[in-house]
């Protein structure tokens, strides 16, 4: 039975409602309305900035699009340096989803522990994480191919080194972000970085890209860098430099090439080296570009310099007799001597047997400014104008410091100290006929303008003594090359050891031009610490000289200059230090 209602029979539906009632509640909605009115017209128009910012961090995104860094070639356009394409692997750790098997795979692709990778993925609060850097394409599409939720990829460029250890220390190395760290990729970082675009977008929360926000900014790759160096120099440079370290058990070396017309850099090579694609656990000793940031005391190269200075003051002539006999000579209470006595030797018998005193005698009659400024403008003394980064100005004190005995002892390199490539560079006052030739990293196309150090006749005459040291009688018959003609100078210096010098520490090096008339390149190379017996220049250095010389002017194309083969070396003269 259904039971009806007669609301003219209940007094409480039956009562009035009273007016101002109605009207209160309708102004209540109406307040509403206006209220939510009113924020939406503040949230939508006059205060949306921080609801803006709020979304754009939350969605929008802006992507760098990497520029392709540039290429490093040689000087025949042969690789260096390149960028390959190669995929980074990334996550969003909040939007994971895999067991623990896929999660061992993926440690195992990304060659981690599960530890690790679980630590990277720990944190539910990021949304981005890398998880590796830089893999191979074949990692990546395994790693694809598990179909791993959370997740990614990125695609990004990969630096690639064809030489290895030849070029190491000259090419260098970037990091995984791309930015150079060494070498030339240090130094001219700027050149071949380019510059990143950028793309604005807005993401779903799954990371997917629904939309452009403003128009793409297009990157500007980096420009290739051509550089002086001929990578069939450099390899073969530090090929034989190898062999010499490791044979003569010796604890490091160097080797420098220029071209002495261009002022070029062909080869710049140190051993011990590293691979700039392995870099793992590597030591300062690989990474240190010896030739550039090593100094030591010169010895018996600053001979030479000393001779050209004399001829050039007129205070001797290539044939002036010296007397050199008993072989000793003392200055302030120290005594000078020669390995070798001798009772009297020319100025070129002098350079050529390596004599300390005479070499002093030609120096004590000249005042230490002449010295000096003869050193200076050689560049020794001063930072290489190379863009190489930690390259050093080596030592030189001013004169008025010098005493009588430090005069002497600098006439034949000690008491200041340079670089390999400064002694390099030095010597092109010998090859240039009296210009020293500033050096460049980059081709050249035509013959550098060199700066007049001493005259042309006198640089010819020192040349020549030059020569006759490789000759018979000399320190450095084994600096002779089949087919060309070669000049050069020995030097022996004991190794700085606190404030003094070590008894059984040596550095042998030799400095040297070809061919002799007309010199095309200059060689200089050092050997530290030989430990198998030989230590003299002559023996250690010159031997990696003559190899480089000869396969440096065939590479560059010069004709030989001798039909004859070179003196089979019985016994070398050894040097004076």
């Amino acid at each position: 039975m259904t039971r009806s209602v007669l609301y003219t029979s209940s007094p409480l539906l039956a009562s009035k409602t009273p007016v101002w009632r109605s009207k209160f509640m309708v102004a209540g909605l109406a307040l509403g309305f206006a209220t939510l009115a009113g924020r939406a017209a503040w949230v939508q128009v006059f205060g949306n900035d921080f609801f803006q910012r709020q979304g754009e961090v939350r969605f929008a995104r802006t992507l760098e699009l990497p520029a392709n860094r540039g290429r490093i070639l040689d000087r025949n356009g042969l690789l260096l340096a390149t960028s390959v394409p190669s995929p980074s692997i990334w996550a969003i750790p909040e939007d994971v989803e895999a067991d623990k098997g896929q999660l061992a795979q993926l440690a195992r692709l990304l060659e981690m522990s599960p530890a690790e990778l679980a630590r990277k993925l720990q944190d539910e609060d990021k949304t981005f994480v890398w998880l590796k850097r830089q893999v191979d394409e074949p990692v990546a599409q395994k790693i694809a191919g598990l179909g791993l939720k959370g997740i990614y990829q990125r695609m990004e460029y990969k630096r690639r080194y064809p030489e290895g250890e030849a070029a190491a220390h000259v090419v260098g190395f970037t990091n995984v972000e791309d930015h150079g760290q060494e070498g030339v990729e240090l130094a001219f970082n700027r050149e071949l970085a380019g510059k990143p675009g950028s793309r604005r977008v807005i993401k779903d929360r799954l990371g997917r890209i629904v939309e452009d926000v403003v128009q793409q900014v297009p990157p500007v790759d980096g420009r290739d860098l051509q550089l002086s160096i001929d990578s069939k120099v450099q390899f073969f440079a530090w090929q034989k430099l190898r062999d010499a370290v490791t044979e003569h058990k010796a604890k490091a070396g160097s080797v420098v090439v220029l071209d002495a017309q261009s002022g070029e850099v062909l080869a710049l090579a140190n051993y011990p080296s590293y691979s700039p694609a392995r870099r793992q656990n590597l030591s300062g000793a690989q990474l240190r570009n010896r030739a550039l940031t090593d100094t030591f005391e010169p010895g018996s190269t600053m001979k030479p310099f000393i001779a050209a200075l004399a001829l050039q003051k007129g205070l001797v002539r290539p044939d002036t007799v010296i007397q050199i006999a008993p072989g000793r000579m003392n200055i302030g209470g120290s005594t000078i001597r020669d390995s070798h006595p001798h009772a009297e030797l020319t100025v070129e018998q002098v350079i050529q047997k390596s004599s300390n005193v005479g070499t002093v005698k030609m120096a004590m009659q000249m005042s230490p400014r002449d010295m000096w400024e003869l050193y200076t403008e050689a560049g020794f003394g001063q930072k290489p104008q190379v863009p190489f980064p930690g390259a050093v100005s080596g030592r030189l004190r001013p004169p008025k410091t010098w005493r009588p005995i430090e005069q002497a002892t600098m006439s034949y390199g000690y008491g200041l100290s340079a670089s390999l490539f400064q002694l390099a560079r030095a010597y092109t006052v010998f090859a240039r006929d009296g210009e020293l030739v500033p050096v460049t990293l980059l081709k050249a196309d035509a013959p550098a303008a060199g700066v007049r150090v001493i005259e042309a006749r006198h640089a010819r005459a020192v040349r020549h003594m030059l020569h006759m040291t490789t000759g018979p009688g000399g320190t450095a018959q084994k600096a002779q090359t089949v087919g060309y003609s070669v000049g050069g100078k020995t030097g022996t210096a004991h190794k700085q050891e606190g404030r003094g010098y070590a008894d059984k520490k040596y550095r042998g090096f030799f400095v040297g031009l070809a061919p002799i008339e007309q010199p095309r390149i200059v060689v200089a190379v050092m050997i530290d610490e030989p430990s198998a017996g030989k230590y003299f220049g002559g023996e250690v250095a010159a031997p990696v000289f003559s190899a480089t010389v000869q396969q440096t002017l065939r590479l560059l194309g010069v004709q030989p200059d001798m039909n004859v083969k070179p003196l089979v070396v019985v016994d070398a003269v050894e040097e004076s230090f």
